[in-house]
């Protein structure tokens, strides 16, 4: 029997734009590389958007997300839709082109100018490019791309929501390009720009639209919380506003948020559930909550059963007020995990991907509306989740017996770092401004067709390692020919720095097509985290020192810290993430003493990740930190004083956690600095940062060369900050999305302006001592 009730809405926050085989990514890059034409990349964009709002309608949701696609970025999107393009790349009439260019650098017509800003989205592993701000800004509604899709979306039959990064956010995300004024005085003009998009997608017969301001998730500077006032007073009317927030709790904005003039909000219950209830309580009577229930940022299955005794007294209580959704954008998940054919099927009967997530929202809601058959599918549903806790599969009693043994001795290195110093200047005999690259140098198709014919069985294991000594023999002659000082191999057998460890990690289900946008074209595959982590075996010596037998040089081992390994991979839900980084981190602390017994003196392990894994509120942050820097420290603490630990961060401001950057202790730092002129230096500026650094000087993710005289120009701002005695000179990250024409004529020029600089410090020195 069926007890029909009101209608459940339901809806998700966005879609995966990439596609389930990354056709926007091999599109684009064709478009750059002039391979096709601008026509034949929209049309692209063109099948995925409609194949996407069809699986999202077949799984049985009411709306359809409009605004989601982005060529680049979502802000960025939005930067174009507000006309908002630095003054740089503004050639009057802003195009496809204009939006590869700022982020980029480089598009097929244009000038090659510097790229804006990247950084991450919040706590995610997705970037998006900074808006930048001046005190003149104007903004004019001139790129037509969402109103396109909406139309678009209209005439395909559905029922359209569309996506729309709010005006707060918007500022807030963004960065001042000039002194002595503040960004937030530019929301009166913007508002107005935001009232003739919204009587846009009026006239176009809009009811909703999703108006994203997840900055009311931080703990907001009080003019900036009072700015929603303003905003929302000017924005209410036709269309009604879903207030959307996303990746932690609202609560302590609450009183403000429910005073303001919009018609319904979203909150995430997946990152904080224990909002609900003050939610409920306060919610206005003609609002409508959207409760985000399916985790849109990992790939576990949802509980349905738990969730439907959760909703049902919400449900009761609001009727057809309650939507339900995803807790954020599925961007943030792979795409199907009916394409996983080959994980093992009691890890995949764990798992739901972007669309089973939408079929996921749906049945819920059905369940809700009181349809006795969806209710016992729920129940049936969520059987595989709840027996997996007691899995055999999932528990290792030795690995939790070695992670309770960890005491704080565990995380010290044998000397102080000064004494290490002195020790690993005797025994690198490194120059002054030593030179390096980050790991990884280019990817080419003869690797990427080797390593896949590998996995496919059609190229022997032997004949494939033999063409992996191939390019780390090519790519020791050409940093030897380059004149660097400390070398890598290349990282020709590592598909991307986490998923490569997980494959030889044991506690990590690895897939084929569990592709996530990181930016742009890039896509990462991360693995997930099924049960406790351990090492096997060696994973990264036997290349390491085929690489160091071929030089005189050093040669660094690289590793991918504990951090960030958890950070860019999919995280079990039942352990909390400081269990999970000690048990990564144990695993590579035995790799560190491997590599060091085996003769590598210097060992990098990156942890990009650290800064984007901070808690949304700046109050918790020192409990992460706390965590995540023992987790560091322990991976490096097996290495002797005389070896060399460095570790790498990128895209990442990190200026407001300096003092945890230090407490690492690694040896040696090498961060990003270059798009942002050597910015991110300016927490050096108050604190004396006593280790080795290597600030960026080339910007990697641009196909721009850098000149020498640029180089030199930033390692002279870096030089102000940091003892010369203590900078190397280094790219910002790894090389392994450039080709070989672009690195070497960038590295050369890097090791020309080392030399250059070298010489012109020791002059100095000369003259100064007479």
């Amino acid at each position: 029997m069926t007890t029909q009730t009101a209608k459940t809405k339901t809806h998700i926050l966005g879609y995966p734009r990439i596609g389930s085989q990354r056709e926007l990514k091999f599109a684009q890059e064709k478009y750059w590389r002039g391979e096709i034409g601008q026509q034949e990349l929209k049309e692209v964009g063109s099948l995925l958007r409609y194949r996407h709002w069809g699986e999202q309608v077949g799984a049985g949701l009411d709306y359809v997300s409009v605004g989601d696609f982005a060529w680049y970025d979502h802000v960025l999107g939005t930067s174009m839709l507000l006309g908002h393009i630095p003054k740089r790349h503004d050639n009057g009439f802003p195009d496809l082109d204009t939006l590869f260019r700022v982020a980029r650098g480089r598009a097929p017509t244009g000038c090659a100018c510097a790229a804006s800003d990247m950084t991450k989205w919040f706590n995610t592993n997705y970037h998006y490019i900074v808006p930048e701000f001046t005190a003149d800004d104007q903004f004019n509604v001139s790129w037509q791309q969402l109103f396109e899709e909406v139309t678009e979306a209209k005439q395909a039959g559905h029922q359209v929501k569309p996506v729309l990064l709010g005006p707060v956010s918007y500022l807030w995300l963004g960065k001042e390009k000039e002194q002595g004024f503040d960004r937030l005085s530019l929301l009166p003009r913007l508002l107005t720009a935001y009232q003739k998009i919204l009587a846009k997608l009026a006239a176009l017969g809009v009811e909703w639209v999703q108006i994203d301001e997840p900055v009311l998730t931080l703990e907001l500077p009080k003019n900036w919380v009072e700015s929603f006032r303003l905003a929302y007073q000017v924005l209410h009317g036709s269309p009604k506003l879903l207030l959307t927030t996303y990746f932690d709790d609202i609560t302590h904005h609450l009183d403000k948020i429910v005073e303001l003039n919009v018609d319904g909000l979203h909150v995430d219950l997946s990152a904080s559930p224990e909002q609900l209830e003050a939610v409920v309580a306060q919610l206005p009577e003609q609002w409508v909550l959207s409760a985000g229930v399916i985790n849109g940022r990992n790939v576990w299955r949802a509980d349905l059963a738990k969730l439907l005794g959760i909703l049902e007294p919400v449900k009761s209580k609001l009727g057809t007020r309650l939507w339900l959704a995803s807790s954020c954008s599925l961007l943030h998940s792979p795409m199907d995990l009916e394409l996983e054919t080959d994980l093992n099927p009691e890890v995949r009967q764990w798992l739901a991907f972007a669309k089973q997530k939408c079929r996921e929202i749906s049945l819920l809601g059905q369940a809700l509306d009181g349809c006795e058959a969806s209710r016992s599918e729920c129940i049936h549903y969520s059987a595989p989740i709840k027996a997996r806790v007691n899995s055999a599969f999932v528990n290792n009693p030795d690995v939790r017996q070695r992670t309770l043994a960890i005491s704080p001795i565990f995380a010290e290195r044998k000397a102080p770092y000064s004494e290490r110093a002195r020790l690993q200047r005797s025994a690198l005999d490194l120059p002054l401004l030593p030179t390096t690259t980050i790991g990884s140098f280019p990817q080419t198709d003869e690797i990427r067709v080797q390593r896949r014919d590998f996995k496919a069985g059609r190229l022997a294991e032997a004949d494939y390692n033999t063409a992996l000594k191939g390019h780390i023999t090519d790519a020791i002659k050409r940093q030897e020919a380059l004149d660097l000082d400390v070398l890598v191999h290349g990282e020709a057998e590592r598909n991307d720095m986490v998923e490569y460890f997980a494959e030889l990690l044991e506690g990590f289900a690895v897939t084929r097509f569990g592709w996530v946008q990181s930016y742009g074209s890039r896509c990462v595959k991360p693995a997930v985290i099924v049960s406790d982590i351990y090492r096997a075996k060696p994973m990264t010596v036997e290349w390491a020192t085929y690489a160091q037998s071929l030089t005189d040089k050093l040669v660094k081992g690289m590793l991918t810290g504990p951090v960030t390994i958890l950070g860019w991979t999919f995280p079990r839900e039942d352990l909390t993430r400081e269990e999970i980084a000690n048990q990564i981190a144990l695993a590579l602390r035995d790799e560190v003493a491997d590599l060091q017994a085996a003769g590598i003196k210097v060992i990098q392990i990156d942890e990009p990740a650290i800064r984007e894994g901070l808690p949304l509120k700046a109050s918790q942050w020192q409990a992460y930190l706390n965590w995540a820097v023992n987790a560091f420290k322990i991976a490096a603490a097996s290495a002797d004083p005389e070896t060399q630990i460095h570790t790498h961060m990128c895209y990442s401001e990190f200026n407001d956690i300096i003092e945890s950057v230090a407490a690492l202790d690694a040896d040696v730092i090498t961060i990003e600095t270059s798009r942002s002129d050597m910015e991110l230096l300016k927490a050096f500026e108050e604190f004396d940062y006593p280790n080795e650094i290597g600030p960026g000087v080339y910007d990697i993710h641009s196909p721009n060369i850098p000149e020498v005289e640029h180089i030199e120009k930033l390692v002279e701002k870096a030089e102000s900050l940091i003892p010369v005695e203590r900078l190397w000179i280094n790219p910002d990250c790894g090389l392994k999305t450039r080709n070989w024409e672009e690195t070497e004529a960038a590295l050369k020029n890097l090791v020309t302006a080392a030399k250059q600089l070298r010489e012109r410090y020791v002059a100095n020195v000369r003259v100064k001592t007479g």
